[in-house]
């Protein structure tokens, strides 16, 4: 078994001699070293054998002086597999690009398809999506799994509520949810306008209604400032009160600040690295070696590779390897204080209405200790401070 693997290697011919004489021309090969096997006689004047190819060309040399015609019939092994593969190289590349241009036609993206949007949301995620790089003729493996591509989507889009994205073939399905933007109640019930909170007024433009209040009066919380109650006593008309009453409010925020954080930020250096996964075994084509990190946080991306309409048991891996860095950050007293009262501020006005304005901030208490800045700051603030009563009867 093993001669002839190493036959099949070298190479072999099948060789039929005729005429007189052959046992002769046989002996007379043996004698010289050449090596023949599964030697046959074929009619009286002819016999068959293989020979190795190495000693075609000491057997042909032998054979000159005999009156014998040798046929080589056919050759096998490795030498003439290699040449017939380069004589049908033409066919081999064309069969080997056809099924290269089908596997990328069917990883390309040939259609998106969204449901549950109006036109012109419509419109607006296919814009978006165009920017992000999704549209037709891309590279499935070029863009991000579907679950990036929904959360992306969703971060552009302010006027849709929720984005289903599926991946279904060469077809990417959007399923929208838009949010429905309640419509301004145009009548309004009769009613009165009282504070939300304790105030002192600085602007008052009563645009329907009876002002119960003036400029520059400290209101409580719940007094009465429109009513919605107009006309003489016992001919009252009730009306929904309507006015912009801006009034000084005041809050008290506590905020704390280390001196000193430790935290972890990206360095900036990056690895990138693509290969072909076959089940469990992976090949590499990209980024070879493993980084230097001390500290890094790794992210993979996985395409599968799909032919026709079937997926092939191979994924195309994307895998980013980010350093990271621990950095200390320090902050003098000074500047401690002040990055904590702009952080208070900042925390206030995410909790105030659009229209609110910070008129002023004072730091009622300082300290110290333990590493930390401990702060306790008044802030003075316009805001509208009317609030809608409906008038019952009895009122």
């Amino acid at each position: 078994m093993k001669n002839e693997w190493l036959r099949f290697f070298v190479g072999k011919v099948y060789v039929k001699l005729e005429g007189k004489g052959t046992e002769r021309v046989l002996n007379e090969l043996i004698r010289q070293g050449i090596s023949l096997w599964n030697v046959k006689r074929v009619g009286t004047e002819a016999v068959t054998f293989y020979l190795s190819l190495r000693d075609l060309h000491n057997f042909r040399r032998a054979i000159r002086p005999f009156p014998c015609k040798a046929s080589f019939i056919r050759g096998q092994g490795t030498p003439f597999l290699i040449k017939r593969s380069i004589k049908n190289a033409g066919f081999a590349i064309g069969t080997f690009l056809f099924f290269i241009i089908i596997m990328l036609l069917s990883n390309m993206v040939w259609g998106i398809q969204i449901e549950g949007a109006s036109p012109q949301t419509e419109h607006q995620i296919r814009k978006e999506l165009t920017n992000m790089g999704l549209k037709p003729g891309k590279l499935q493996f070029s863009l991000p799994n579907v679950e990036a591509i929904q959360q992306d989507l969703s971060y552009r889009m302010d006027n849709i509520t929720w984005v289903g994205v599926e991946l279904k073939g060469t077809t990417y399905h959007f399923q929208v949810v838009e949010k429905n933007v309640p419509e301004e109640t145009e009548k309004i019930g009769p009613r009165n306008l009282v504070a939300k909170k304790e105030a002192v007024i600085v602007e008052l433009f009563v645009e329907e209604g009876q002002p119960m209040v003036e400029l520059n009066q400290f209101v409580k919380k719940g007094q009465l400032l429109v009513s919605g109650l107009i006309g003489k006593e016992e001919e009252y008309e009730k009306v929904p009160s309507k006015a912009r009453i801006m009034g000084e409010t005041w809050y008290k925020t506590d905020v704390t600040l280390p001196l000193k954080t430790d935290f972890e930020v990206f360095s900036g250096n990056e690895t990138n690295k693509h290969m072909i996964m076959l089940g469990n075994f992976s090949v590499p084509i990209w980024g070879f070696g493993s980084p230097e990190y001390k500290n890094s946080v790794e992210e993979t991306n996985e395409h599968p590779v799909k032919f026709m309409k079937w997926t092939l048991p191979i994924t195309y891996v994307e895998k980013s390897i980010k350093e990271k860095e621990n950095v200390t950050r320090q902050y003098s007293k000074e500047e401690a204080i002040q990055v904590a009262k702009e952080l208070a501020q900042s925390n206030l006005e995410a909790q105030l209405p659009e229209e609110a304005e910070v008129l002023k901030q004072k730091i009622l208490q300082q300290k110290v200790e333990n590493g930390k800045v401990n702060l306790t700051i008044h802030f003075k603030v316009l805001e509208d401070i009317a609030i809608g009563q409906p008038i019952i009867q009895g009122d």
